[in-house]
């Protein structure tokens, strides 16, 4: 064999390799971005609509998403939650999941959108080596979900600008928040996709008269804003009086934080400086977010045990404590569902008029106890007006 053809079969092979590789993981990608996660609509839910239903310039695009709408049967208040707002954060999306599957409403109204950025579902962090998908246990074999980014899928929205102008207070941000759904609020009709999806789910909030949005987040634990809620300048009373029960009763601390009246683009500012509603941002913490973390995959996902961030933490280097138990998404999870039920007690003690009674929603220490998976309900013994799909 001569030193040309060596070279030519050397080639090819590496060529074959190449092609190969390629082909497997545009199968995976393509499953990923695909994954069909079945919702199981509690019977509290009376009706379910689309963001597209609210503006139509989203209409028929990957983030149209689902708006369940559960109703009590007296008249009240209308509480929004939001899901998914940045979907790599899953504690958020979970947690509107068990409201969306089995919450009832004794009185007033609660809209749920699980995936406020689909499109952020379908694609993880480039260099992040996230998980495409991860699975929570249940007592039917479990429930994947996909995992998701911060931002935007670019295969829906690209190129990015080299510079962000936020609208419509012209503030600069960074050029890739352009695909963060919370720094693109209140949204802009002729915009791009993000812009126009935070569009539609403000004309969502002035059309159903929404009082209270609460925009659910996870947060590394090298962030300052983090076991906390975020609170517009309409929300402090609420939101401070919903620490104090919280760290006094539900066997967890939470702070309270003044949302910055100066950043622009954020649910917890433009909701509250452009509608009626009173917006609240709840940061749990997830240890797979923090750049110090040791390797990512799903069981640092779902039981959020590092050892790297445990000696961070040894050393003051963190803003939320974390030791060899954790923060498992247990924990994450049972944060959001008790601060929910808290936010809206206060509400409707202080607004009887517009009451949202909520029940059929564990608490932190219920689903400390009994899982996640517990309050998820197998799809495949749900009848078909009950089924839905993200």
């Amino acid at each position: 064999m001569t030193a040309n053809q060596a070279h030519l079969i050397r080639k090819t092979i590496f060529i074959s390799l190449g092609l190969l590789m390629t082909f497997f993981a545009g199968i995976s990608f393509h499953q990923s971005r695909h994954i069909k996660e079945p919702v199981v609509l509690s019977s509290g839910v009376k009706t379910s609509r689309t963001l597209g239903q609210y503006f139509s310039g989203i209409k028929g695009t990957i983030n149209d998403s689902n708006v369940y709408i559960l109703e009590g049967e007296r008249p009240g208040g209308t509480f929004l939650v939001l899901g998914g707002t940045h979907p790599e954060e899953p504690a958020g999306r979970l947690a509107a999941w068990i409201f969306a599957e089995n919450a009832v409403l004794e009185q007033g109204r609660l809209l749920v959108i699980l995936s406020a950025n689909r499109s952020g579902s379908t694609a993880t962090r480039l260099g992040g080596a996230y998980p495409p998908d991860y699975t929570i246990p249940t007592s039917w074999g479990g429930q994947k979900f996909r995992m998701g980014d911060r931002w935007s899928n670019p295969l829906d929205q690209w190129p990015d600008p080299e510079v962000y102008i936020h609208y419509p207070s012209g503030q600069e941000l960074a050029y890739v928040d352009i695909r963060n759904l919370n720094r693109t609020f209140p949204g802009r009709p002729n915009g791009t996709l993000t812009e126009k999806t935070s569009y539609a789910i403000t004309q969502l909030i002035r059309k159903e008269d929404v009082d209270v949005v609460i925009d659910l987040h996870e947060a590394e634990l090298q962030y300052p804003v983090i076991s906390t809620i975020v609170a517009h300048q309409k929300g402090q009373d609420l939101a401070a009086m919903a620490s104090m029960m919280i760290s006094g009763t539900e066997g967890f601390q939470i702070g309270m934080e003044n949302s910055p009246p100066e950043l622009r683009g954020l649910s917890h500012r433009e909701i509250g400086d452009h509608t009626n509603a009173i917006p609240l941002l709840l940061e749990s913490p997830e240890p797979m977010l923090d750049a110090c973390r040791g390797k990512t995959g799903r069981q640092l996902l779902l039981e959020g045990k590092d050892e790297f961030l445990v000696k961070a933490n040894q050393h003051g280097l963190l803003f939320e404590k974390i030791d060899q138990k954790g923060w498992p998404i247990e924990k994450r999870v049972g944060r959001h569902t008790s601060t929910i039920l808290q936010i809206s007690e206060l509400w409707t003690a202080d607004h009887p008029g517009k009451a949202v009674i909520i029940t059929g929603i564990p608490r932190y220490s219920d689903v400390i106890k009994n899982g996640v998976g517990a309050y998820l309900h197998d799809p495949n013994k749900a009848s078909p007006d009950q089924l839905k799909w993200e």
